[in-house]
């Protein structure tokens, strides 16, 4: 199952998107879903996944692991190891947009740029050009043309980074 988290353009379909950040869970093996002229980062944010595939190889990625870039038109395969995976996959078009994806630590102060959008990872509070948000486990804040963000609590985040190319 698949959950949208933003999309841009806000009214942007599958093939008209420029920018796609969503959190799916993987109960099954099985093969991903292929985006032609799409480049794609993958986390996983709970439990150990495994993935195959020409362009990344045979890897096991869990949320300790760092983020793993591949062409969205690349054959991957993954599989589940030990329960439900819960992934948080970035997808950008090609030569439109790059994808940053940054684990950040709490007490961080970060630079957000044009589009991002902040994953928590556990309850956070931030401040972002004045404004004070307080974020449970896996809640997300759409960030536009914030300079700078400030955040604190007993978690770390995912930052996201949308970045014209």
């Amino acid at each position: 199952m698949t959950r949208e988290v933003a999309i841009f353009p806000p009214d942007a379909g599958m093939d008209d998107f420029l920018w796609r950040l969503s959190m799916a869970e993987v109960t099954a093996s099985g093969p991903f879903s292929a985006f032609t002229g799409i480049d794609r980062v993958l986390a996983v944010l709970d439990g150990t996944l495994h993935l195959t595939g020409d362009s990344i190889g045979d890897i096991f990625i869990t949320a300790q692991s760092a983020p793993c870039a591949f062409p969205g038109d690349a054959a991957i395969d993954g599989q589940p190891i030990g329960g439900p995976v819960l992934d948080l996959n970035a997808m950008a078009r090609r030569g439109s947009y790059r994808i940053d994806m940054l684990h950040i630590a709490s007490g961080s102060h970060i630079v957000a740029a044009a589009s991002a959008v902040l994953v928590a990872l556990g309850p956070i509070r931030c401040e972002a050009d004045g404004i004070i948000e307080s974020l449970d486990r896996f809640d997300c804040l759409h960030l536009e043309d914030v300079a700078e963000i400030a955040f604190d609590g007993t978690a770390d985040a995912i930052l996201v980074r949308f970045l014209p190319a």
